[in-house]
This record gives C-alpha cells, sequence and structure tokens, in this order.
C-alpha cells in the first residue's frame, strides 16, 4: 500500500521545530520515502492536504491499560486519605477484577481513544493479579488490531500472593518478550513489543528485584518501574533496606538505557544523578499526581532523558502536555513550550529502544516510520517555525486531529476508523465494564 499527501503543511515537532509549506509526502509499506514538493510518483491513495499540518504521531510514553473500563466506575470505595488507600479501594480492586474479556476490551479502548486523539504509540505498564498468564498477549491483541504501536509489560509485585505472585509476574514478562520475538521472524513490522514490568519498589522484595534482573538478560528488555510515587515508597526503601530507591535498583543491575522509570517526585539528588549518568528514560505525569494528590515533580529541569506520559489517565498527548505545562508554570517553574514539547517528542527515543532499535520514529523524514498525524488546525495567527511549539501547546488539541496513519496504514480518515468497527467495541465495552465493576465491588 502507499499513499501520498499533497500540498500540506509540515510541522516537525522535535528541535529544531520547523513548519514547511506546500510539501508533499510519500509513504510506501511502513515507511516514509520521500518528502519534497511536487513529487512525480504514483500512488494507491492520494490525500489532498490543502490547509492542513501534517506532524509526527505522539507518543504516551507511560499508560496503564487496565485503566480502560475505570472511566466513572460505580464501587463502593472505602476511605482514600492517602495514597496507599487510593491504591487499595480502587485500583488494586479494578485490576484484580479484570478477567480475559475486560482486558481486551480494555485495551481496544485505550487504543481506540489514543488513536483518535493522534497519539500513534503507547507504552504501557499492566497488572491484573487475578489474571497474569498470557494477558500481556491480550493486551498485544488490542494494540495489534486496533493498529497502534505499543510495548507492554507486566508489573511484578508481591502485594496480593508474596513470592507466589513475584514468580509468576516474572514468567509473564519473559513469556511475552520471547512471543514477541518470535513473531517477529515471520512479521519484521510486528506493532507489539516488551519491557520487564515492576509495580513499585515497597511491592518487591530483593529476591524479585534478582529475578527481574535475570528477565532482563534473559530478554534483552529494560525495565519499566514506578518509583518514589509517594513518599511512602522511600520511606520504605529506607526502613525495610537502608537505602534510597534508585540505589537499591543500581545496586541490582537494572539501571540503564532501555530503562524507564516514572514519577520519582521524591528522589534525592544523588538519586537524580544516578538515573542521568545511566541514561534511563523517565516519565512524569502530572494530571494523575494531582489526582492521587501526591504532589509535583519540581525536579524534571534536572532530568535528562523526560518523557511524558499519563499514568492511565487516557491516551491524550495534547492535553496532557497542556495540563503539564500549566502545572508547572503554577509551580513557578522555568520551563516553556518548546521544552515540553521536546519531553513529548523524547517519547518517541523510547519506544524506539523498546523495539531494540530496528527504526527510526518522530520525524518526517526519508526512512522514518509513517506514524503520522493529519491536522485541521485553522491557524488565527502567524504559524511559523518560531512560534511552531507555542501554537502546539496554546491553540492544536486533540479537536484538530482529522486522519492518522500508523505504519504505514492509514487507521483514522476523516475522523473515522478504517479497519475496526468502533461503536460495536464501545457497545461491547459498556456491557463489559458493568460485569468488572461488580466483581470490583465484591473485592475487599
Amino acid at each position: 500500500m502507499s499513499i501520498l499527501i499533497r500540498n500540506i503543511r509540515i510541522f516537525e515537532t522535535r528541535p529544531p521545530y520547523s513548519i514547511a509549506e506546500g510539501m508533499d509526502v510519500f509513504i510506501e509499506g511502513s515507511e516514509i520515502r520521500k518528502v519534497g514538493r511536487n513529487l512525480e510518483v504514483k500512488a494507491d491513495k492520494v490525500i489532498d492536504g490543502t490547509a492542513k499540518t501534517l506532524i509526527p504521531g505522539n507518543v504516551c510514553a507511560h499508560h496503564h491499560y487496565y485503566s480502560g473500563l475505570s472511566r466513572g466506575m460505580l464501587i463502593n470505595a472505602g476511605a482514600q486519605r492517602d495514597f496507599i488507600e487510593v491504591l487499595r479501594e480502587w485500583w488494586w480492586r479494578l485490576d484484580r477484577a479484570l478477567d480475559e474479556e475486560s482486558l481486551y476490551y480494555s485495551s481496544l479502548i485505550c487504543c481506540l481513544d489514543a488513536i483518535k486523539a493522534g497519539t500513534t504509540s503507547v507504552v504501557d505498564h499492566h497488572a491484573s493479579p487475578s489474571y497474569i498468564e498470557n494477558s500481556l498477549s491480550v493486551i498485544a491483541r488490542g494494540m495489534e488490531e486496533s493498529g497502534i504501536r505499543g510495548t507492554t509489560c507486566y508489573e511484578v509485585t508481591d502485594r496480593n500472593g508474596g513470592m507466589d505472585e513475584v514468580k509468576a509476574g516474572v514468567r509473564e514478562n519473559v513469556r511475552f518478550a520471547k512471543e514477541t520475538d518470535e513473531k517477529r521472524k515471520g512479521n519484521p513490522d510486528l506493532l507489539t513489543d516488551a519491557m520487564i514490568g515492576g509495580h513499585a519498589p515497597f511491592t518487591i522484595p530483593d529476591e524479585g528485584l534478582e529475578l527481574m534482573k535475570e528477565a532482563v538478560d534473559e530478554t534483552g528488555r529494560g525495565i519499566h518501574i514506578h518509583i518514589a510515587e509517594d513518599k511512602y515508597d522511600q520511606v520504605f526503601s529506607h526502613h525495610k533496606y537502608g537505602l534510597d530507591i534508585v540505589n537499591r535498583l543500581d545496586r541490582f543491575g537494572l539501571l540503564g538505557p532501555e530503562s524507564l522509570l516514572v514519577h520519582g517526585l521524591y528522589l534525592y539528588d544523588s538519586e537524580i544523578e544516578i538515573l542521568n549518568e545511566r541514561g534511563c528514560f523517565f516519565a512524569v505525569n502530572p494530571r494523575s499526581n494531582m489526582n492521587n494528590h501526591v504532589g509535583y515533580n519540581g525536579r524534571i529541569k534536572e532530568i535528562k532523558k523526560l518523557t511524558l506520559g499519563t499514568d492511565g489517565c487516557g491516551g491524550n498527548m495534547f492535553e496532557e502536555i497542556k495540563i503539564a505545562f500549566f502545572k508547572h508554570k503554577d509551580a513557578g517553574g522555568p520551563l516553556w513550550p518548546s521544552d515540553f514539547l521536546e519531553v513529548l517528542s523524547r517519547g518517541n527515543d523510547l519506544v524506539e529502544k523498546s523495539f531494540g532499535n530496528r527504526f527510526r520514529l518522530g520525524r518526517i523524514e526519508e526512512g522514518y516510520k509513517a506514524d503520522l498525524v493529519i491536522l485541521d488546525y485553522d491557524a488565527p495567527t502567524d504559524f511559523v517555525s518560531a512560534n511552531a511549539a507555542t501554537h502546539y501547546v496554546w491553540g492544536i488539541s486533540s479537536n484538530s486531529v482529522e486522519s492518522v496513519i500508523i505504519n504505514g496504514t492509514l487507521v483514522l480518515e476523516n475522523r473515522k476508523f478504517t479497519g475496526i468497527d468502533a461503536d460495536e467495541i464501545y457497545a461491547k465495552s459498556r456491557e463489559v465494564s458493568k460485569r468488572l465493576w461488580k466483581r470490583a465491588d465484591s473485592i475487599k
């Protein structure tokens, strides 16, 4: 399949930000083949880009697909006076209630919501303690059927079943990583891949970290783990192990350029230095932090490989970057729209790394994967390279998303899904969610 986009404005959302008017983009297979003006090529499909804007697709660097059916959840929850109570009364009841059917529809819903919002890649972090084995394959099935690019992992934890649960989580991470390796032999353009997940260090004993390190070595994948989302995590590490969280992870050799650490609101200077020295990716999730009332990460300027996630609060990165920017400014932070757009676009580096550096993402250039979004954005002022990032944060929104191309396939055209019956999925998810909520409500 080949696609030619004619006469479109190209907005490169990675530094140095640039705007180019009247451009043609030729896509063949899964890649961008040519970019220029008045291209003389034939294509199976021609899209008129007049008055439209083309950008590389957005990346959500930390999501929780298991939360896909939590919206408006009706359960009789107890007191939620601190972070641990929020987890116990809400999220840990939801994830224990998940079964194969509800997980599958959670994955589909998260994918469709992300695609509609112009997100083309998602880095997922999963938990379903009552349904561990094969759970990652179910999530990947939703990703592949919807056409989104994504990685997933199982969050290793002992919070329900001790070491047996830890071992089951590690096994699922390894099993899924090997499954993707096998599938890729027959499909080099496979849309899904694996990481090695961990919940948070306060629910992972040393034996669990040892097993995670073995899984990293066996599969060649990096870890994806929460750290210091609340003060409790850091205090527990000091009390139980006599170590700062990052030092504890580093002691087991878990930190490197493939690692993704999330939240980190309560880290010390020495810990940030270690993360930067090891080349770790780091995802902030400001909307989730506000919702859980855990505080604000005021150290983000010091983190070199900063990325932006939602922590399960949907896949709309146009929305998330606005919240991130305004929360930062409200906290007296020094960063500007251009800085936050760089943080968002760095998610492409994370996805490339998570897929073993098999391809390039995030630019509209020859040889890059065709993960692209066509925007219907009517700028009320000059829209040029010098102010492009400001337009992104202050003007462009998910309402501007008209069409989405992922891996060279047009998955959303003129705001309609092309290869999947979204109406049927949303209708079915409403039925499935009721059963899920009923199970969650019965869990104490």
